[in-house]
């Protein structure tokens, strides 16, 4: 029984994961790296599997709620914080960004003359019927889609790695292990992850595991099935993208880039079996993000608006943002990931080592958190076209600065400042409690 419970809610997981951004990320990484394929794919798995990963299991290990992630900066700030992220990270990005890629490379190649707005009113009506009852959600997708998008991937990445379209040449990339990191936040997965590891959870109690202790472990249990996974997938696109180098351009959509490539690995069956895969592997996320951002919604409304009334609110929404190209989406996300992503990286390693910390972590939680979030904010306020100009440059000179993490340095200095300050205010406290 704990197996099978395991297998069908660890495909769930990998299936919730493996979406539109896990489809067209790893080519597109693949071919600017070229014969530095592995190097890419070694940074694309920390940000891509191992973080989203580590997500799921800090929450697993709080109390199973996503907001439980910050809590050690209060109710107001983890629930403003992860509500942030639900909205805007999922509802706006990541479920519209599933139905416009289904419409690009799952529909267009077949009927490229229907309208998108038809396509995303029929995308959003499926995805409502598997979310609606949040109980059986992570169930069907485990049960019914995943297998399918998992032969279908199958089919592709085996045929990429036995019979290879080229061979990964030297282009003389550099900052692959940067770039191909800072690609991996594009999957949206480390958020994706907050959006349905309530739903997750909540599968894995519904199996009647009283034990929190054996919750935990079937959790673990399921992120191993979906991390496997997630790599053997990761590893074929990425190296497929990689050997591709001599047929297609390095600024090639992304899109444009995993439709050719598979059509020169399979021919037209190639783009059946494309089109088959994308829809379902964005469904599954789509279903997975939108029952876990409706029940956490109406449990921080105190259930004042409803689980169903919320799904097919976030349709409607979905419907309409959907008509964007999948490229105009990913450039709208990047903004806000750049201020999200750091900040969640320092909840998700508190998080996985809580119960090591001292007591007085609050302390150190609200230094390392605001502080990277200043860093955060500073860094991207360029992209808003606002110049920053001295303190640009010199967070620009902090060290690791050039491989993408220059909030590591003050996140560290700032945690150990707040941990000082409130171990102080611990300490006096504690004292005159004691006269």
């Amino acid at each position: 029984k704990n197996m099978q419970n395991i297998i069908i809610i660890g495909f769930a997981l990998f299936a919730s994961f493996f979406g539109a951004g896990n489809l067209i990320f790893p080519p597109s990484i693949g071919i600017i790296a070229g014969n530095q394929w592995l190097i890419a794919l070694a940074a694309f798995v920390l940000s891509g599997i191992i973080l989203p990963l580590c997500s799921f299991l800090a929450v697993s290990k709080a109390d199973g709620t996503e907001e439980s992630i910050a809590k050690e900066l209060g109710p107001i700030f983890s629930k403003v914080f992860v509500g942030i992220i639900m909205l805007c990270g999922s509802i706006l990005i990541v479920i519209p960004r599933t139905a416009a890629t289904t419409y690009e490379i799952g529909i267009t190649p077949f009927l490229p003359n229907i309208p998108q707005f038809i396509v995303s009113l029929i995308y959003f009506a499926i995805v409502v019927f598997f979310s609606i009852n949040q109980s059986s959600a992570i169930d069907k997708i485990g049960k019914y889609l995943t297998p399918v998008l998992i032969v279908m991937m199958a089919i592709i990445v085996i045929k990429g790695i036995i019979t290879p379209i080229g061979t990964p040449a030297d282009l003389g990339a550099t900052n692959v292990f940067k770039n191909s990191f800072i690609a991996g936040y594009q999957t949206l997965d480390a958020i994706g992850a907050l959006a349905f590891s309530g739903a997750i959870i909540s599968a894995i109690e519904g199996k009647e595991y009283a034990d929190i202790k054996e919750r935990r472990k079937i959790a673990f249990s399921c992120a191993m099935v979906a991390g496997l996974g997630l790599l053997i997938i990761y590893g074929g696109l990425l190296y497929i993208g990689a050997t591709g180098t001599d047929l297609f351009p390095a600024d090639v959509e992304k899109t444009a880039l995993l439709t050719g490539l598979v059509n020169k690995l399979l021919g037209n069956t190639g783009t059946t079996i494309l089109s088959l895969a994308v829809t379902f592997a964005c469904l599954t996320t789509a279903i997975g993000a939108m029952a876990g951002a409706a029940g956490f919604f109406e449990r921080v409304t105190n259930h004042r608006i409803k689980y169903k009334k919320i799904v097919i609110i976030s349709a409607i929404i979905g419907v309409i943002i959907s008509s964007l190209k999948v490229e105009q989406i990913a450039n709208l996300a990047g903004p806000l990931l750049s201020i999200i992503y750091p900040v969640l990286i320092v909840l998700i390693i508190f998080g996985m080592f809580n119960q090591f910390l001292p007591k007085t972590k609050k302390g150190l939680y609200a230094g390392a958190v605001y502080t990277t979030l200043i860093i955060s904010i500073l860094e991207t306020l360029p992209a808003f076209g606002i110049k920053i100009g001295t303190v640009g440059n010199l967070i620009a000179k902090l060290p690791l600065a050039s491989i993408g993490f220059s909030w590591i340095i003050p996140a560290i200095i700032g945690g150990f400042a707040g941990w000082l300050l409130y171990k102080n205010k611990w300490v006096e406290s504690a004292d005159s409690e004691a006269f």
